[in-house]
């Protein structure tokens, strides 16, 4: 592995980086907050480290499948260390360890936060920590591919960073297809904002918010999350884009290009939305008839909170760690699952769940008829023996990882409950859990172990564990 093009490339990255943090130093300008001083001074630290990083990437030939891991694994492991900078020197924190929490909880979009009370921030570092998930939701990486011509080889990257199974190509040319999926990333975001502001929520909630549901991060810019509005409208609004947030951009392309009907043929979309619907229609009736007195109110917060589970976001609008087992549980399976393949949420992904289970049933089929010849088939497309056996081995690796945390996590002193939620929250870039870290409660409590192993946990989810497994595996380095 050329050791020199991964520097040189992460350099580039926190080029990307600091000089995004000039968005913040605007916000701090216009609402004459001294907390821009800080950015100031991590903007020109990053620009220089990534600068001097850059100067080993003296070779100019395309990147390689080694290269490519190591530059997103290192990549994900630096940059969130940069941009918990400007929380330390702006005295958010008074711990290295919480502030690099956050930074990885904002740059993964899992939005767990240490953080007490929201309303207490400033303006600066609430923008911060909702643009390092808008960041994040998309990718770096992806961004960096879009803006910067360097990044030969970029495909590489792309297949490394981008969440699902399968990576699709919008355009013949990997940098058009990225800057295609950037674009309709920021129309969606253009789009929820315009509308939350007219449905007078103030413009600055209206970005934070934006960008937390788009990007399935959750951030808020309330401590009461979406909660601290009480608007059924606002629910809605919010529900609808966490929808969209769980579904895979491609068909988001095809629908601006006016092909609706791509919509209703994917067939890994058609089982998402089944999920979504089956799992309101469930918890609603057991809110209904144990908890709420009304119909409609069951509908509303267990709309929410499904869309916000299953697309990641994380978002909350009720304590539902006070709910029925019943209605737990099923929040606990969607965390599992998460949205779908090409989308900005996390979980194992809509489509292996599919295929998983179109798997289970081959089988059985099999079993009854031993001679007859099967291929594993989503839709009209058939399903490589390659790809069924990489969702196979994700979904055992997914499995073993969260077993290993949770013991480990429990090892602390920490509840089953509590300890099972975290693990899937922050494996499955969610955020909030249930037991000690529910939806009222934040990470304060654990103990810095614990933050730092769910550190690594997020960043697993966010890469989906094999791109940070290869990395830490020995013949990763052998040549």
């Amino acid at each position: 592995m050329r050791l020199r093009m991964v520097l040189g490339m992460i350099g580039i990255l926190l080029v990307f980086v600091g000089a995004s943090m000039l968005l913040p130093i605007l916000v701090s300008l216009y609402y004459r907050e001294i907390d821009g001083i800080a950015f100031i001074v991590s903007m020109g630290f990053t620009i220089i480290c990534g600068q001097l990083l850059r100067k080993f990437a003296t070779e100019k030939e395309g990147i390689r499948h080694r290269e490519g891991f190591a530059i997103v694994t290192l990549g994900w492991l630096i940059i969130p260390i940069f941009g918990a900078l400007p929380l330390m020197l702006a005295g958010t924190f008074d711990s290295f360890v919480n502030a690099f929490f956050e930074s990885v909880s904002g740059f993964t979009t899992t939005g767990a936060t240490v953080i007490m009370s929201l309303e207490s921030l400033s303006h600066t570092i609430l923008f911060w920590r909702s643009l390092m998930h808008w960041l994040g939701g998309m990718g770096i990486i992806v961004m960096s591919i879009v803006i910067l011509p360097e990044l030969a080889g970029s495909m590489q990257l792309f297949k490394a960073e981008v969440p699902g199974p399968v990576h699709d190509r919008l355009k013949p040319r990997i940098r058009e297809t990225a800057k295609t999926i950037w674009v309709i990333y920021i129309i969606l975001t253009c789009l929820q904002t315009i509308i939350l502001y007219f449905n007078d929520i103030p413009l600055f909630d209206a970005v934070i918010h934006s960008f937390g549901t788009i990007s399935t991060g959750g951030f808020s810019s309330r401590t009461l999350s979406v909660r601290a509005y009480d608007s059924v409208v606002i629910d809605a609004i919010m529900s609808f884009f966490m929808f969209l947030g769980g579904i895979n951009l491609t068909l988001h392309y095809q629908c601006l290009k006016g092909n609706i009907k791509s919509l209703f043929k994917d067939k890994e979309f058609r089982f998402y939305a089944l999920i979504v619907a089956s799992s309101i229609i469930l918890i609603t009736i057991n809110l209904r008839f144990q908890v709420y007195n009304s119909f409609t109110e069951a509908l509303r917060y267990a709309s929410f909170q499904v869309t916000s589970i299953i697309s990641t976001a994380g978002f909350a609008t009720v304590d539902y760690d006070i709910w029925p087992p019943f209605s737990r549980g099923i929040l606990l399976i969607l965390m599992f699952i998460g949205g779908c393949a090409g989308s900005t949420a996390g979980g194992i992904k809509v489509i292996r769940i599919y295929a998983l289970m179109k798997k289970g049933f081959q089988e059985l089929h099999k079993l009854i008829h031993p001679r007859a010849v099967t291929s594993l088939k989503i839709g009209n497309r058939a399903v490589s023996d390659e790809v069924s056996t990489s969702i196979l081995g994700f979904f055992f690796l997914y499995i073993i990882v969260f077993v290993i945390s949770t013991v480990t996590l429990t090892s602390f002193g920490i509840d089953l409950v509590s300890s099972i939620s975290a693990v899937a929250a922050t494996l499955g870039n969610i955020g909030p859990g249930l037991g000690l870290i529910g939806p009222l409660n934040t990470y304060v409590p654990l103990p810095i172990t614990g933050k730092l192993l769910l550190s690594f946990c997020m960043i697993l989810g966010r890469l989906e564990i094999y791109t940070v497994l290869v990395f830490l595996l020995s013949g990763f380095w052998r040549k």
